[in-house]
């Protein structure tokens, strides 16, 4: 019998090194025990053969009984597995809800979907939104991460500078890593990283006159982060210009501002509430006058709130309302904002 199983070792380490299939393995072996079985019931008794096996078929019908039981109890047990795979596969087919999401989006944006004011649908809304952002800086940082983790499915954003070592204590979609670099391409990295199915557009430009209503008829709605006045009058213009909303926030020191500039929605623009630019002094920028690290966070995470409810609907958003914020003493105030029929940019609206 040693020397059967011997063999039987052999033929199965032959067919492992030959790679032939385990079915092709099975059928030598079991060829291997009929000849045994051959053997012993045609041999004579006390043939030397014969009796090298054993001196009769009883063993060997025995290890063959129990080889069966064991091989027809696998093949059972990987029945019931398959057919539970299959009941379970069609479950979650019943189940799963009908739309334009794959379930690892469904998972990725579940607690959105039960949330009663956004659902399926408001999601849907957020998967075919395009927003453009202004600036890939303290504002732009948290709108480009919260909007990308929405699941907003276009997201693009135009900048022309690079990312310094000055700029890591507010604009956190950028990381030391990645000192140099253009910000929109930083960004870039930061939202593939955190959602790889938004699709990303990075503008490594300056914003202009010339390219900004040709660049906003592309997009749904546009955010604005940028730091300087004259770059929110040339946003502002444009976006009255192509009837855009603008959802627009502003910074400095420990206090910010965020609204709805929108005249096409009955809200005012920019240039009814701030007609002339400050006087020299009067609204400095951060790096002039300071920021602390952590009031861009709050003020970009209003304004990437504020999208995805002008995207789904959810809520009520802050047009014709501009809300101000004192992070120094905590305190939050709404002021209530019109439009000017003789503003010089939306009047004609």
């Amino acid at each position: 019998m040693i020397l059967v199983l011997i063999l039987a070792a052999g033929i199965w380490g032959l067919g492992i090194w030959l790679k032939a299939p385990i079915q092709a393995r099975l059928l030598m072996l079991a060829l291997l025990y009929v000849a045994v079985l051959f053997a012993l019931i045609a041999l004579p008794a006390g043939h030397p053969l014969r009796e090298s096996l054993g001196g009769g078929p009883g063993e060997w019908l025995v290890l063959g009984g129990l080889v069966a039981l064991v091989l027809a109890y696998r093949e059972g047990l990987l029945r019931v597995r398959d057919r539970a795979r299959r009941v379970e596969a069609e479950r979650k087919a019943d189940t799963a809800p009908a739309g334009p999401f794959s379930q690892v989006e469904l998972e990725r944006y579940a607690r959105h979907i039960v949330l009663r004011e956004v659902g399926g649908a408001g999601q849907k809304r957020l998967k075919d939104a395009k927003v453009l952002v202004i600036g890939a800086g303290g504002l732009g940082s948290p709108v480009l991460l919260y909007l990308a983790a929405a699941g907003v499915g276009t997201l693009g954003v135009i900048d022309d500078d690079t990312v310094s070592l000055s700029n890591l204590q507010r604009q956190i979609v950028h990381t030391d890593a990645r000192g140099d670099r253009p910000k929109v391409f930083s960004a870039e990295a930061a939202v593939h990283d955190l959602n790889p199915h938004v699709a990303f557009r990075p503008y490594n430009r300056r914003l202009t006159p010339k390219i900004a209503p040709e660049l906003f008829g592309d997009y749904d709605l546009i955010v604005d982060g940028s730091d300087s006045f004259s770059t929110r009058a040339m946003v502002n213009a444009a976006a009255v210009a192509t009837g855009k909303p603008l959802i627009a926030g502003a910074i400095t020191q420990w206090e910010g501002q965020v609204t709805i500039y929108d005249p096409a929605g009955g809200a005012p623009c920019m240039a009814c509430l701030f007609p002339e630019a400050p006087a020299e002094g009067l609204a400095p920028s951060c790096a002039e006058a300071g920021v602390i690290g952590a009031l861009p966070g709050i003020v970009g995470s209003i304004m990437a709130l504020e999208a995805i409810k002008e995207i789904t609907g959810a809520g009520t958003v802050l047009r014709g309302t501009m809300l101000l914020w004192d992070g120094l003493d905590a305190d939050a105030r709404r002021v209530r904002v019109a439009r000017r029929p003789d503003c010089p940019v939306c009047g004609d609206v």
